[in-house]
């Protein structure tokens, strides 16, 4: 088997080859078919976070991500072998090619048992962050539970469903009792892109979408934007309300640093909500009385549940939803597809192919 891990943070990816695992337990193996690259990965790869305001940076090593790790939590993969316990096979048979569900938790909270195991406090154990994924020709999943039938949808463009797609569904789910109205949407990568062609296919009127990238902006245009507004014009906030036509009630950050926070804050109504999605990093810019004042709802999402998966695939075939755009690279180039990323260059989501 090869793979392409983590071995240092900050240092280029290792090539490993070791004997492809044979599935024990309840776990499946699957042959990997797509691995999408996403921004998650980089703060990976870079072992942390930025928190801003001159704060030590929130380190993955305390946080348990341990080294060497192979990344890769948008997976996608043919079914080889069921472990010797794997009884209940969810319906699915050797030969499916199957989304795999990254967002596990330690599965015996209440949390877990509920259904909100990304949401686990006890032990998260997310595939491709604490245990390896999908930057690999084979990986294992603990169960059949987390794998879901594509039922002849694309692997590649299906790969992007296990975090851009379910996080940005997930944070739509948060404000559609605003979708009778324009929202704003900060960030046209992988994830606004999706989240554009999700919120057409729920019913939403439109977004307004907020990119510092004249390319991203046209990307966003083409995939049906209302509107686009570069963040950094100095009446950025002027001309979102211009092109909102009234005032806005919804702001989702999917980029998640200081400036776009600041301004989705600044343009919405009262009793508005924020919702944040990014990881960029940095501090909290708000000036707190303006909080009660403006009567703001400022809520984190956090990917979405294996509910929501299976919900967000569903949607996707009766609603027949384009896939956003990708660019498909051979696994020997996860190393680039990384470094692509940090540097911006990507429109859309890298895709690796074993």
């Amino acid at each position: 088997m090869k793979s392409f891990q983590v071995a240092d943070f900050n240092a280029p990816l290792k090539e490993v080859n070791a004997p492809t695992p044979q599935p024990s337990g309840t776990q499946v193996l699957l042959k990997v078919k797509a691995a999408g690259v996403c921004h998650s990965d980089l703060h990976i790869w870079e072992g942390g976070y930025d928190l801003g305001h001159g704060r030590k940076p929130l380190s993955l090593k305390d946080r348990g991500v341990s080294l060497p790790r192979t990344m890769g939590h948008e997976s996608v993969g043919e079914v080889l072998a069921f472990g010797p316990d794997a009884k209940d096979t969810a319906g699915l048979k050797v030969g499916d090619v199957v989304l795999v569900y990254p967002w596990l938790g330690c599965g015996k909270c209440e949390t877990c048992l509920g259904g909100d195991e990304n949401m686990c406090a006890i032990k998260p154990n997310a595939i491709g962050v604490y245990c390896d994924g999908g930057y690999a020709d084979h990986m294992t999943v603990p169960h059949p539970k987390y794998l879901i039938n594509l039922d002849g949808l694309d692997p590649v463009t299906a790969a992007p469903y296990a975090c851009s797609g379910v996080t940005t569904y997930s944070a739509l789910k948060k404000v559609e009792k605003d979708f009778n109205t324009p929202i704003v949407i900060f960030g046209a990568g992988g994830l606004g892109l999706m989240a554009l062609s999700l919120l057409k296919a729920m019913g939403g009127k439109g977004a307004i979408v907020v990119d510092i990238d004249a390319r991203k902006r046209e990307a966003a245009m083409a995939a049906g934007a209302l509107a686009t507004v570069d963040g950094k014009a100095p009446d950025a906030l002027e001309q979102l309300s211009k092109a909102a036509g009234g005032p806005i009630r919804a702001v989702i950050d999917l980029v998640g640093n200081a400036a776009t926070a600041q301004l989705g804050f600044d343009c919405l109504a009262k009793g508005g909500k924020l919702v944040i999605v990014g990881l960029f990093g940095g501090g909290a810019p708000w000036a707190l009385p303006l909080i009660p004042i403006k009567a703001i709802t400022i809520q984190g999402s956090y990917v979405g549940n294996l509910r929501e998966t299976k919900e967000l695939l569903d949607l996707v075939r009766s609603k027949k939803i384009a896939p956003i755009p990708v660019t498909t690279m051979p696994l020997a180039q996860a190393n680039q597809a990384l470094l692509d990323l940090q540097k911006g260059k990507l429109v859309g989501r890298a895709v690796l192919t074993p």
